[in-house]
């Protein structure tokens, strides 16, 4: 133990550095998200003692702990605007409704395909077909089909 308070003492930088990837490990393992913020505030006071601002043991806790407070209410708001609360990011059907999406193969007998969120998909249209190269926008999903629409 004498080890790691002479390590604090001489270069303070490298506890909290251990400290911040020790946390980021951990939320890298089980996907928590409520470690990552502590990681970050832990690399913040690392990078606060690197340049000369010591404020001991105690102060740099504090530090710290407010760091991680702030960064997590911050993160929360964030992470509510990406992510709408009632809609799964793993369900893809949901995130493609209203989807813009490009006609990359005519519409012949009101089937085509259309690209949308990095891949081509087989596509029924709904409407007056557009030509390849127009804007459609996704109105349902039956398995692998999108209903589309022209865009308007």
């Amino acid at each position: 133990m004498t080890l790691v308070a002479d390590l604090y003492a001489a270069q303070p930088f490298w506890i909290w550095l251990g400290v911040g990837v020790l946390l980021l490990a951990v939320e890298a393992m089980f996907s928590t998200e409520w470690l990552l913020w502590p990681a970050v505030s832990a690399g913040l006071v690392a990078v606060m003692t690197a340049v000369g601002l010591r404020l001991g043991l105690p102060g740099e806790v504090a530090v710290f702990a407010v760091l991680t407070v702030i960064a997590t209410i911050l993160s929360r708001r964030l992470v509510q605007k990406a992510n709408p609360p009632g809609q799964d990011i793993n369900d893809r059907d949901s995130r493609l409704l209203d989807q813009r999406a490009r006609v990359v193969e005519a519409f012949v007998a009101g089937r085509g395909r259309v690209f949308v969120s990095g891949a081509e998909w087989a596509a029924v249209i709904e409407g007056e077909a557009p030509e390849p190269g127009q804007d459609v926008v996704v109105k349902g999903v039956s398995g692998s089909v999108l209903t589309v629409r022209p865009a308007v």
